[in-house]
């Protein structure tokens, strides 16, 4: 038989078939420009400053969703017929769900203000990306198809919800994938068993997990809530992010008032640094090496601020993360406090004092009142008479981790710690 193979990390060997009409699109998929820039972008943005090893890339992530969704399907085919149209347009929106990221996946997202499933939509759906050709090449209707997926509006929902749901492939192996390449093993879950206890409501046009695989469930949500608490929302990785939202608002802010902030000439960087709006195109020809270029350069800006910045954000000294523990009638003052003191520094606020907040939002952790109706988490009660609920009705777990989480920080500059802390501390 035919075959090719990707040896991969989490799922050891990630096997597609090249004697099948489906199989030959997928690997002409994964060949393409657009998927192979994957490869140039971390999977976890930053993180590689809080966890050395973190350096995996939405190329190999989107591979495990791949793989994933093939595995997920070929299971639910056990029981059921799913047509091969459908087949091939969730196996190829698992894939290609990544495809619109930005350098550092989504935090220069918040920066420049654009959402990559946008850019994933256009990017499908164009005729002059090589991956829209070919899903054309394919079959007229895929694209939309895709497309449809990854805004929400596929028929049979059931399908969609394998790619784009609480309980969707690509959560499924970015925990996996993240807790392996961080070393921290808060996202370690049972999968075999989800994946054996996955099943279809009919009737309903949802997914639903079957009675036997309700406490995977949980263990697959404590997961997410614990690798947000520990990994993504690390104090060091934070900070590493506020230093790079900063730089990039110094560089612009220069820029637009007219000042000399260099740039690769006859890049999409010039229109970046505008604060204009990429076309597609131009969005697709920018990476992490680029961003990082463009900080080694202004490194040795005669703009002290971003001078400074790109410096810190190079060399890894960047800022102090300090938790707001105290009571929030307390907080105010301490932040006036404390921003005066960033001031009196001779630090510009504007970039050497940020406010981190986060927590309470749905894509962070499973809650019923927050979530979409098609996102719920459905689960089978009961073996003689079962029915089928969403799963915090039935679970303690589940409903213990919807109390919510939030964190607030301050971000500042190293040296002023002591004197900050003594501050809080006064308090």
């Amino acid at each position: 038989m035919s075959e090719k193979i990707y040896r991969d990390s989490v799922h050891n060997i990630i096997r597609l078939k090249t004697d099948t009409e489906e199989g030959k699109l997928l690997v002409r998929l994964i060949d393409t420009a657009e998927f192979q820039r994957l490869r140039r972008i971390r999977q976890l943005g930053l993180a590689h400053f809080a966890y050395q090893a973190a350096e995996h890339s939405r190329f190999t992530h989107s591979l495990g969703a791949l793989h994933l969704a093939t595995r997920i399907l070929s299971k639910l085919e056990l029981t059921r017929k799913i047509s091969a149209p459908h087949k091939t347009a969730v196996r190829a929106a698992a894939l290609l769900h990544d495809i619109g990221h930005g350098a550092f996946s989504h935090v220069i997202e918040t920066i420049l203000g654009f959402h990559h499933e946008q850019f994933t939509i256009e990017a499908v759906t164009s005729s002059e990306t090589e991956v829209g050709q070919v899903l054309r090449e394919f079959s007229a209707e895929l694209p939309e198809n895709i497309a449809a997926i990854i805004r929400g509006d596929f028929r049979p929902v059931a399908l969609a919800q394998l790619v784009s749901s609480q309980l969707d492939v690509d959560r499924m192996d970015y925990l996996l994938r993240d807790s392996l390449m961080t070393g921290a093993k808060y996202g370690i879950y049972d999968l075999e068993w989800i994946i054996k206890s996955l099943e279809i409501d009919e009737e309903n046009d949802r997914l639903y997990v079957s009675a036997r695989g309700i406490y995977a469930v949980e263990d697959y949500l404590q997961a997410r809530y614990y690798m947000f608490r520990q990994v993504y929302f690390h104090r060091t990785l934070r900070s590493a992010e506020a230093v790079l939202r900063s730089l990039m608002r110094r560089a612009l802010n220069l820029f637009q008032s007219g000042k000399f902030v260099w740039f690769a000439e006859k890049t999409p960087f010039e229109k970046i640094l505008k604060g204009e709006k990429l076309l597609l195109t131009e969005h697709l020809q920018i990476d992490d090496a680029d961003v990082m270029f463009h900080i080694k350069q202004w490194e040795k800006s005669e703009d002290e601020i971003l001078s400074d910045l790109a410096k810190r954000f190079l060399h890894r000294r960047l800022f102090k993360a300090f938790d707001l523990d105290m009571p929030e009638n307390e907080r105010q003052d301490f932040l006036e406090k404390a921003r005066k003191l960033v001031e009196n520094s001779d630090f510009d606020t504007d970039y050497y004092f940020i406010e981190d907040k986060a927590g309470d939002v749905p894509y962070y952790f499973y809650t019923k009142t927050q979530a979409e109706p098609k996102n719920l988490i459905y689960v089978e009660e009961g073996f003689s008479r079962p029915a089928i609920r969403e799963i915090s009705e039935i679970s303690a777990a589940v409903r213990g981790l919807q109390k919510g989480y939030q964190i607030y920080r301050v971000c500042f500059p190293p040296e002023l710690k002591k004197d900050i802390a003594k501050l809080y501390h006064h308090k």
